[in-house]
């Protein structure tokens, strides 16, 4: 990366910034000598093999599945609701380590790959997590590595006056983190949607007194800790998409819109 003398960095470094697989700028990003053809190939190959399993996935298992659940929604049949939520929760688990792999390791490599950026560090060991809170921590680098900048604290002189560096507590900071999350979730679903519901907002937000419970009653056990972890993934994520489901059916009175 290349800064001019007056401080100011190059237009050239501005595009690179745009495509590069991070959200925090430096002005000298670890670069390769090469890029690799057969790592590339790979990388390639997997996303559009993961694309398409993903796809086939959403319209023969997860649709019928979720077109199914409406009836015991609408009827308040709890027995037959919880049912469709347990038969939604495993294809839709499926789908989402599909698409964790296809994203954060295929996807941001293939990019990573193409530029030379250096920094490969897309995610940790999440699924080892002992609380919620290490969950978020590493399963997300880029936006964790954005967040700790620009919203919990800064270790970089800049206009900016992060939450810890303006006397707020490290739980304060955290909740700021979490609500600025939630805000972006929402907008995700409800944009596309045109649906304001605050399901996201509200299941993100939840992520703070569970991170609480299981730092402060299984702290001690982290392997309990690391089921709880798992148990809000593959039960939290289907109870939303049904949520929304119903909701968007009833909004619209149809599902072809």
């Amino acid at each position: 990366m290349s800064v001019s003398r007056d401080g100011w960095c190059a237009l050239e470094d501005i595009y690179y910034f745009l495509f590069a697989p991070t959200l925090c700028y430096e002005v000298n990003f670890p670069r390769n000598e090469r890029i690799r053809k057969r790592f590339l190939l790979r990388r390639i190959s997997e996303f559009f093999f993961l694309v398409g399993i993903i796809i086939g996935a959403i319209q023969q298992w997860i649709v019928p599945t979720v077109k199914n659940s409406l009836k015991p929604i609408q009827d308040m049949d709890f027995a037959r609701g919880l049912e469709r939520l347990m038969k939604l929760a495993v294809p839709n688990h499926l789908i989402w380590l599909l698409f964790f792999y296809a994203i954060f390791h295929s996807g941001l490599n293939v990019v990573a790959e193409i530029l030379k950026f250096g920094d490969r560090t897309f995610y940790r060991d999440w699924w080892n997590a002992p609380n919620v809170g290490y969950f978020w921590q590493n399963w997300n680098i880029p936006v964790h590595r954005w967040a700790r900048r620009f919203v919990f604290c800064h270790y970089y002189t800049a206009s900016l006056y992060p939450m810890l560096k303006s006397g707020y507590s490290s739980i304060q900071a955290q909740i700021a983190v979490f609500l600025l999350s939630a805000l972006f979730h929402e907008l995700l679903v409800s944009v596309p949607l045109r649906l304001f519901r605050l399901w996201a907002f509200l299941a993100m937000l939840s992520q703070v007194p569970l991170h609480l419970f299981v730092k402060n009653f299984l702290g001690s056990y982290p392997n309990y800790g690391n089921v709880v972890v798992w148990l809000s993934i593959i039960l939290g994520q289907p109870l939303a998409i049904l949520s929304y489901f119903h909701d968007y059916y009833v909004s619209t009175g149809s599902l072809s819109q």
